[in-house]
């Protein structure tokens, strides 16, 4: 198809504010899927998105349009002409930003999506940012769009004016939508086709017969044909058979299939200039595929486009399997994963205590719980999962080397060092952008201060905060990495009514005040609840913990403590009582020395089960040890 019925676009918002849903009635629209297929969230294919109602992986999918405009000069549009829209449908949590990046590269517009209940929110802004950088073909249209005006709640005019505030735009440039009842979805395909531009093709490689530049902006593993490369066509043309060179890693392969995603893949002759598809490489060896590579011709190489961003895991836990045998297992899942996921990292480590494992850097708490789960589901696997922390760079004094400083990265509290034997520890800062109603600001300040952040000030020395429109506040802090990830997304929501929202980038290392906070459990340290704490929660963090795991435990046959130790001591403790059983219960008579005999052998039997038995710990514990608030 010619380049100027192509329209490439992505639909970008803060979570929940309707993307999916949007995306089902131009589904519906374009009769791209059937009806007796259609279902609530169409393009969320993974089990965990249907099951929490979230974008997870950003899809791609390719939509044929006619329009109904009437005539026009433009020689792009008029009556009954038949246009390619290709979306892909983008993740809304702060966790998955990283996905929405990859999305924009190969678009060359954005719907901006804003809920019409809620207004714009705090990761709004966030991919809004991204979504106005420059795309591979110049600046990027956007869209904007509100969104559930069918809603009792919603608040069109309120919400217009803080989008008008927002992107400096005209009142009439506002589409409204409602994706639950199709309302206004027949105009913003219209729209698209009008306000989005063309793919343009490369002047340079345009007459050239053997020229191909395809980016790579997504892929995954299939057991039968390998990897698989989503790919956006800028120059050239792509044919199935064809010999290919991937520019960054230089690994040749052979095109097995090319097609496009209808949603499901659909093979194709070709896949040419301005198209969105997939290639089949046939590869089944880990690290030869990355996001933001380049894919040509392997006789007419062209060099590899600028490429992507490289994700920063935010967040560490080490992974044991709970059986030693299936250490193998664990590894080759966790290789199948990172081809459909590259922003997860992975390098094998060892614990006396757990055995062989892997730490893993996520990009937040909801990477992390994601990545768990679905190697607990997808690969059947029984873990051990450590509690999450964060990097800290730790300076040891002179004294704990034997003369000399030393500085180290301690990715696991297990191996963050005794409190002698530190000179300095820094951590990482985030800043933050919290969007919240000004009824709820005194609250807000509250948990801000509880949580170590430093509301930021302006040049004249008094402290950012904006109104919003719709007496909303907006306000931009700093706050230790720690404490972002110690309950405060919840926290925050919890004071807000949920009207709270919030999005956040890494800012600077600065120096912290904390201490490695052990549990033990029959006298014994688990290594896997060990984490680092603020000095000045210690004791509340020690109690917490213990009480937590208190309630988790089974019952074990021997009476056992959980403690909690730092600074050297013991600091908080419970005693779990073991399981009774009464031995003579079945003797109905006789003399009371028979009943004091057995019940001294069974004390007897309890204080060597208590000196020699393990603790057995289940794996859910560890999952509820590791998320707040359970």
């Amino acid at each position: 198809m010619d380049l100027k019925h192509i329209r490439n676009f992505s639909i970008i918002a803060h979570i929940d504010h309707g993307k999916s849903t949007l995306a089902d009635r131009m589904l519906e629209i374009t009769h791209t899927v059937e009806a007796r297929k259609m279902r609530d969230q169409v393009l969320d294919s993974m089990e965990l998105e249907r099951e929490r109602g979230i974008t997870i992986k950003m899809q791609p999918v390719r939509m044929e349009y006619t329009t109904h405009l009437t005539p026009s000069p433009s020689p792009y549009k008029g009556e009954g002409e038949k246009y390619i829209l290709n979306l892909i449908d983008t993740p809304g949590h702060v966790d998955f930003s990283y996905e929405v990046s990859r999305a924009l590269k190969a678009v060359e517009g954005s719907i901006l999506l804003i809920d019409s209940t809620q207004g714009v929110q705090a990761q709004t802004l966030t991919t809004l940012a991204m979504a106005r950088g420059d795309s591979l073909e110049g600046q990027r249209k956007i869209i904007p769009v509100i969104s559930k005006i069918d809603s009792p709640l919603a608040r069109i005019s309120e919400v217009g004016e803080e989008v008008v505030k927002l992107l400096n735009c005209d009142p009439n440039e506002i589409l409204f939508v409602s994706g639950r009842t199709g309302e206004g979805v027949k105009n913003l395909l219209e729209e698209i086709i009008k306000r989005v531009p063309a793919p343009a093709e490369n002047h340079q490689y345009k007459n050239e017969d053997n020229a191909l530049r395809a980016l790579i902006f997504d892929f995954k593993y299939s057991n039968h044909r390998g990897v698989i490369v989503f790919v956006r066509i800028l120059d050239g043309k792509v044919k199935k058979g064809e010999n290919l060179l991937f520019a960054v890693s230089g690994e040749k392969f052979t095109a097995l299939e090319v097609g496009t995603f209808s949603p499901e893949e659909t093979a194709r002759e070709s896949l040419s200039s301005g198209e969105i598809g997939y290639i089949v490489t046939g590869i089944k060896k880990p690290g030869i595929a990355s996001v933001g590579d380049t894919v040509t011709k392997l006789l007419n190489p062209i060099p590899a486009l600028s490429g992507y961003m490289q994700p920063m895991p935010v967040v560490w836990a080490s992974v044991f399997p709970e059986d030693a045998d299936d250490f193998a297992l664990l590894k080759l899942s966790l290789g199948k994963l990172k081809l459909s996921d590259s922003s997860f990292s992975f390098e094998e480590e060892s614990s006396g205590s757990l055995g062989r494992g892997f730490r893993c850097g996520f990009l937040g708490m909801l990477h992390l719980e994601i990545i768990t789960e679905r190697l607990k589901r997808e690969f059947n696997l029984n873990l051990v999962i450590t509690t999450p922390s964060i990097i800290y760079e730790v300076e040891y004094n002179g004294s704990a080397l034997g003369g000399g400083n030393k500085k180290e990265k301690i990715y696991s509290p297990y191996f963050f060092p005794d409190d002698g034997n530190i000179k300095t520890v820094f951590e990482p800062w985030v800043k933050a952008r919290i969007i919240a109603p000004s009824q709820y600001l005194g609250n807000i300040m509250q948990i801000l201060f509880d949580h170590e952040a430093e509301l930021e000030d302006n040049n004249a020395g008094g402290i950012i905060v904006e109104n919003f429109g719709d007496n909303r506040v907006s306000l931009s802090v700093r706050m230790p990495l720690r404490e972002l990830m110690r309950n405060f997304f919840d926290e925050l929501k919890s004071t807000s009514s949920g009207y709270g929202s919030i999005s956040y980038e890494m800012a600077e290392m600065r120096e912290a005040n904390v201490t490695r906070l052990d549990i033990l459990v029959a006298d014994e340290i688990v290594p896997a609840f060990s984490k680092v704490v603020s000095k000045k929660r210690t004791e509340v963090e020690a109690e917490s913990s213990v009480l937590k795991l208190e309630g988790l435990l089974p019952r074990q046959m021997f009476t056992l403590k959980i403690q909690g130790k730092a600074f050297g001591r013991i600091i908080s403790s419970r005693t779990m009582s073991g399981m009774k059983k009464n031995v003579t219960a079945h003797m109905y008579g006789g003399d009371i020395t028979r009943k004091m005999k057995l019940r001294e052998k069974q004390k007897k039997g309890k204080k060597k089960m208590k000196e020699r038995g393990r603790v057995n710990i289940p794996q859910d514990v560890f999952l509820k040890m590791m998320r707040n608030g359970e």
